[in-house]
């Protein structure tokens, strides 16, 4: 299999999953609690993820699977499909249409690609490190570099986390930096508002490999920077264009306040 034969597959994958979590929305969602009153999860999620997991299963038996929901299926390949079925469940159960499905495929320890679909618009993103990002199979338009002050970024920070200096601190010298900031409440969507340019940049700590690794390999495929760092014992997350991003590091860590 080629790596374009894997992309056709994720952005098939994601738009099945996408499809089958909004026609359930239409019939009633049931909603149960995961550790807190915003991290929830529906029926929805359950079914969008077995019906990756079973399609891979069929056509990709050699490589490993990672869900959200609780797919850990070690493979033989040395590759890994890392699935999240709804990506912005919150917003997805309160009505919102700013959630997505989005899956990554891991080579080791790299993303090779990344696919998001955003069902709403009915737009398809894909893309990786050597696979120039699409939506809907037309190549993104280049952003141009750019720093962060002229910019807007999107994080997320929950508000347990406030109390807590190694969040707290480093969260805000990165956002002090930027335009103006926004919590849109789905990191895959917004990595690809990075890739497109809807928004300027984007970071956030202790981010699950299912809502990094797609965004961050269309990130990639796009031309834009997304790095991870180390600071006060966790690991931020960080994508934009190359100067944004690496203020954002550099804010991070406290070399620029």
């Amino acid at each position: 299999m080629t790596l374009i034969d894997d992309a056709q597959l994720a952005a098939r994958l994601v738009t099945d999953a996408a499809r089958l979590a909004a026609e359930m929305r239409i019939s009633g969602l049931e909603v149960a609690r995961k550790t807190s009153i915003s991290d929830v999860v529906t029926d929805a999620d359950h079914a969008a993820e077995r019906l990756v997991v079973e399609t891979l299963t069929r056509e990709r038996p050699d490589d490993g699977l990672l869900g959200e929901e609780g797919t850990n299926t070690p493979g033989t390949s040395g590759r890994r499909w890392v699935i999240d079925p709804v990506d912005g469940t919150y917003n997805f159960a309160s009505g919102s249409d700013y959630w997505c499905s989005a899956i990554a495929l891991t080579d080791g320890d790299v993303a090779v690609l990344g696919a998001v679909a955003h069902h709403a618009s009915g737009t398809v993103w894909v893309g990786g490190p050597e696979l120039p990002t699409t939506a809907n199979g037309q190549p993104l338009q280049a952003r141009e570099d750019a720093d962060l002050a002229g910019l807007s970024v999107a994080s997320y920070l929950h508000p347990s986390g406030i109390a807590h200096e190694n969040v707290r601190e480093p969260f805000l010298r990165a956002a002090s930096g930027a335009a103006t900031l926004r919590m849109l409440g789905s990191g895959s969507m917004d990595l690809v508002g990075v890739a497109t340019g809807r928004i300027g940049a984007w970071f956030q700590h202790s981010t699950p490999a299912w809502d990094w690794l797609p965004g961050a390999a269309i990130v990639a495929g796009s031309g834009c920077s997304a790095v991870q760092r180390e600071v006060s014992g966790l690991l931020w997350s960080t994508a934009g264009p190359p100067a944004a991003t690496r203020e954002i590091v550099d804010r991070l860590t406290g070399e620029v306040r």
